[in-house]
């Protein structure tokens, strides 16, 4: 099945991408994952903050693909793949995409102004051109109808 990958976080525009892949899985009989990425904490002499931390960091991860996925049952009727993984986060969408053929597109979407995100920046910067499937960017500017209309 014809899988989009989208990666989810607290920005408008990762909606955006959730919204556009969405539409293009329920369109094409494909399938949506959605990745939640927990960044590694940098080091806390005391361990039990530093564990803390991370168990909330992971719990909003969670919150977050569950959320997402909701709104792609709602939007689509397409009941997505959802995941939650530590690591740096172009290494773990790298690794997501390499374990299965069945991921046909990253999308990710830009701020509606200013510089692009991290991983807009790598996967089009450094790294354009390496994935072994296309990256779909949707523009953060994009009004709603006009993305429905491409979706």
């Amino acid at each position: 099945m014809r899988t989009y990958l989208v990666v989810i976080d607290d920005s408008p525009e990762a909606s955006l991408a959730l919204r556009f892949a969405a539409r293009r899985a329920a369109r094409t009989g494909g399938g949506v994952a959605v990745l939640a990425i927990v960044t590694p904490q940098d080091f806390v002499a005391f361990g039990a903050v530093q564990a803390t931390i991370e168990a909330e960091a992971r719990e909003h991860a969670e919150e977050l693909v569950a959320a997402a996925a909701d709104a792609v049952v709602q939007e689509a009727g397409v009941t997505p793949q959802i995941m939650v993984k530590s690591g740096k986060p172009a290494d773990v969408v790298r690794e997501v995409i390499n374990a299965s053929d069945e991921i046909a597109a990253l999308v990710l979407a830009t701020a509606a102004n200013g510089a692009p995100g991290p991983l807009v920046a790598h996967f089009t910067g450094q790294d354009a051109g390496t994935l072994p499937c296309p990256v779909m960017i949707v523009p953060g500017g994009i009004d709603l109808a006009r993305l429905d209309a491409l979706s």
